[in-house]
């Protein structure tokens, strides 16, 4: 088990840390947590990169434990009203969606490997710094101006735009197509 391994899955055991501190209204905690999740994340891809502790199970865990985070920290914070629900569901769904075309092409015999494309690494950037700042205005009991509600909008349509670009390229290659390719019928 390497050093980054560890990392990743210290931060699995954040999230019910976090979801807990949540619910039971110590934001600050929340907040904290989430930073160190954040924080972890970005140590264990250095030590991956930087020492060549890269391994094919961090591959699979250190997205899991990002994607596990960030949706369990969006549908708290939609039960407890700091995001609008339409967000949390279609945030939600699209993590559903791009799993459950996963294990469709898998279970067809034509796997799929799902690469982050621009549109979905903007569209996780926003969620985290969303996130982060409506645990942050709830942890310091301040509302820090309009930006919630653009960080709001911009999430909904970087969601809806990176569920529409993976769809795309799902039915591309489950129609027979490569990246660029003409169709093979």
């Amino acid at each position: 088990m390497t050093i980054p391994n560890i990392i990743t899955l210290m931060r699995f055991f954040l999230v019910p840390a976090v979801v807990f501190a949540m619910l039971s209204d110590r934001m600050g905690w929340a907040f904290a947590g989430f930073l160190i999740a954040g924080i972890s994340d970005g140590v264990d891809g250095f030590i991956a990169r930087q020492f060549n502790q890269r391994s094919k199970l961090g591959a699979y865990l250190d997205p899991v434990a990002d994607k596990l985070l960030l949706v369990s920290v969006f549908v708290v914070l939609g039960f407890m009203g700091g995001l609008p629900l339409w967000l949390v569901v279609a945030a939600v769904s699209r993590d559903a969606l791009i799993v459950g075309a996963v294990l469709i092409s898998s279970l067809m015999g034509h796997p799929v490997d799902i690469r982050p494309v621009f549109v979905s690494k903007a569209n996780t950037a926003v969620q985290i710094v969303l996130a982060a700042w409506v645990l942050a205005e709830s942890a310091f009991a301040m509302a820090f101006g309009p930006v919630r509600t653009w960080l709001i909008i911009v999430s909904g349509l970087l969601t809806v735009a990176s569920a529409a670009a993976y769809l795309v390229s799902w039915l591309k290659h489950m129609a027979g197509y490569a990246e660029g390719d003409t169709p093979t019928r």
